[in-house]
């Protein structure tokens, strides 16, 4: 059951909008807002936040990296400008990580210092790369979207990348795994399994394809686009009942076009996952435990105009709204 957010002023800041209900045991507040497209964020070493922003039009090659200081929400310093689709961003020592349209690279928090290219010119379907995110052996990982001549992938793209960032300008990306249309974001549970959310996106034998949510192991092939859903073969492209049938299996599926942008573990309780779901506005929550038939998730938060990133902070999920601009803050309600 959805509760929905009373709107009332305060001095503390600004107040939830109007229209933003989330479930039962759950309160929301805003965080901070202002922003120009947000895309994802995380936190320095020192406790700060780091955002990347479009700051313009996906293709105007205008974005941003901003610095958001202490405790202080305005207090924001531009460290980055003229970014070409930035939408990924992770902190490893004293190196800040930026993935963006077709490179990767890193740089410090200097505002204005040097940006170093590791990888470019990375194969894209013309669109954004995904996130970073930092596995529990500390490789950074990012994906290349995927694009297809006829039925076959265009080499390189549709791919999970491992990179090992203490080699900085001498690293080398690895293939994790393959086979995706668009492996967003990534996460890992306690256990260290990989979960990737995957944009489908497309139509196969004359009907859409859902999004999704699975496990993935090294070596995997996600089945795109020969497979899609959970594991329906994709007759045009060439998908065989036998060709799919060591395809991972849908952990959840999401309706098509629903655009999952990011996916973490909830703080208060390890059994569940929390996933944005760019297109219907909402946060849904998925049960880990892998019960049988994929899960469709329940919506935890609605509402948003456009939910892009999640970080675990603590306690509570920040929650970034490309859309508004705005900062939330998910947690479990005091009992």
């Amino acid at each position: 059951m959805m509760a929905l957010l009373a709107v009332c002023c305060t001095d503390a800041g600004p107040t939830v909008p109007a229209g933003i209900a989330v479930g039962d045991g759950l309160e929301i507040a805003v965080v901070a807002d202002g922003f120009d497209r947000p895309t994802q964020l995380t936190r320095t070493l020192t406790g700060d936040l780091l955002v990347t922003e479009l700051a313009g039009g996906e293709n105007e090659a205008t974005g941003r990296l901003v610095l958001v200081t202490g405790d202080d929400l305005g207090s924001r310093t531009v460290l980055q400008n003229g970014l070409d689709k930035p939408t990924g961003v992770a902190v490893v020592g004293d190196r800040v990580w930026i993935m963006q349209r077709d490179r990767l690279g890193f740089t410090t928090l200097d505002a204005g210092a040097p940006l170093e290219t590791v990888a470019s010119d990375l194969p894209n379907n013309g669109r954004s790369q995904g996130t970073l995110s930092l596995s529990p052996d500390g490789q950074l990982l990012f994906d290349t979207s995927g694009r297809k001549r006829g039925a076959e992938r265009t080499p390189g793209s549709g791919t999970l990348w491992g990179i090992d960032p203490a080699e900085l300008g001498q690293a080398q990306p690895t293939p994790i795994a393959e086979g995706f249309k668009h492996a967003y974001a990534h996460t890992f549970t306690a256990d260290g399994q990989l979960w990737s959310v995957e944009m489908s996106d497309g139509t196969f034998d004359g009907e859409r394809a859902n999004d999704e949510l699975l496990a993935i192991d090294p070596g995997d092939d996600a089945g795109w686009p020969f497979c899609v859903d959970d594991n329906r073969p994709v007759v045009e492209f060439g998908g065989t009942p036998q060709r799919c049938a060591d395809v991972p299996r849908s952990h959840a599926l999401f309706t098509p076009g629903a655009t999952p942008t990011d996916i973490v573990v909830a703080p208060w309780d390890p059994t569940i996952f929390l996933v944005t779901l760019w297109i219907p506005g909402t946060v849904v929550s998925v049960p880990v435990d892998p019960g049988g038939a994929p899960y469709a998730g329940d919506v935890v938060v609605e509402g948003l105009e456009s939910p892009q990133a999640l970080l675990v902070d603590g306690d509570r999920v920040l929650v970034v709204d490309h859309g508004t601009g705005t900062i939330f803050a998910l947690s479990q309600r005091d009992s």
